[in-house]
């Protein structure tokens, strides 16, 4: 593959994402990298999603990076991500085998893409303190003040970007923001879209299979390891709802309904967000994600062969 050195796989939560990754890295001897912010964590393997079973295929394994590499409570963002995306990346390529990015945290893919150097400035968690008190509007007037910063691409609709910009904007004030030489990456991207109903019905069938897995009793166990309940509800969803549940806050059957929603408000807001890469100018291959694996496997195997004559 000399036009594209990455395959990226995309899609809302209960997509198939990974299944059809490994699709695609067993037709394409590839590795895949793993963009999911919570897979990363050890022994929360449920409540993520890892179905590290759905790995093995045709008699063997396909190796994944970027899952299990954190002990649960540790914090994770966006520059830790890139980091070790391309340091997986590097190591995958000099295998002379092929990349396979796959997951749903669209600003982790996003921030590949953008090349978005701003991540690696740090928090500054008394900074966004303060500007917290203040209202969105108070925010933006206190944005467009600063005439040293270019604001073009700041969403002005959403207080928490806000105070990312001007702590962006103050950081850069008072300190150089260093150049990191990377790998260029040049990817052909798929996404994975449903129907509303049908995700629905596949996020609902999934969080039940999940309850008889032992969802509740492994969140349980993170507790009694002594991981923090405002740390698990940090990770929020499944770990949120499941520790209040804990707390009998509410029933199991109050449990199933508020979670089951939640997970749906949150598919829908990865969409939104894909959209708004592809307003950014990235091209999103869609594919169906009700058609079976094998033929999504055939029509993503086709477009990239296609690419490269």
């Amino acid at each position: 593959m000399d036009q594209h050195n990455l395959i990226i796989i995309l899609g809302a939560t209960a997509s198939g994402k990974t299944k059809l990754a490994v699709s695609v890295a067993d037709a394409f001897n590839g590795e895949i990298i793993s963009a999911d912010s919570r897979q990363i964590f050890k022994r929360m393997d449920i409540g993520t999603g890892k179905d590290l079973q759905e790995y093995h295929i045709n008699g063997k394994t396909i190796p994944y990076h970027l899952i299990d590499i954190l002990a649960p409570g540790e914090r994770y963002h966006v520059d830790a991500f890139k980091n070790d995306f391309y340091e997986a990346f590097e190591t995958i390529t000099k295998k002379n085998k092929i990349p396979i990015l796959c997951g749903g945290t669209g600003m982790y893919i996003h921030s590949l893409l953008q090349n978005q150097t701003f991540t690696a400035i740090p928090v500054n968690q008394k900074l966004r303190d303060q500007l917290n008190l203040l209202s969105k509007e108070a925010l933006i007037s206190k944005l467009q003040s600063d005439n040293s910063q270019n604001i073009d691409h700041v969403d002005l609709s959403s207080k928490k970007r806000l105070i990312r910009a001007l702590e962006i904007a103050e950081y850069l004030k008072h300190n150089q923001l260093e150049t990191v030489e990377r790998p260029e990456i040049k990817p052909i991207i798929f996404g994975l879209k449903n129907e509303v109903e049908v995700t629905r019905a596949k996020i609902l069938t999934r969080l039940n299979e999940r309850f008889k897995a032992g969802l509740i009793e492994e969140i349980a166990q993170l507790l009694k390891e002594g991981i923090s309940k405002e740390t698990l509800i940090f990770y929020g969803l499944e770990y949120k709802f499941i520790v209040n549940y804990l707390d009998g806050l509410f029933t199991f059957d109050e449990l199933k309904l508020k979670l089951g929603i939640a997970i749906c408000q949150y598919a829908k807001r990865q969409n939104t967000f894909f959209r708004k890469m592809e307003k950014d100018n990235i091209e999103i291959i869609w594919l169906d994600a009700s058609a079976p694996t094998n033929l999504l496997q055939q029509l993503a195997i086709e477009k990239v062969l296609l690419r490269e004559n």
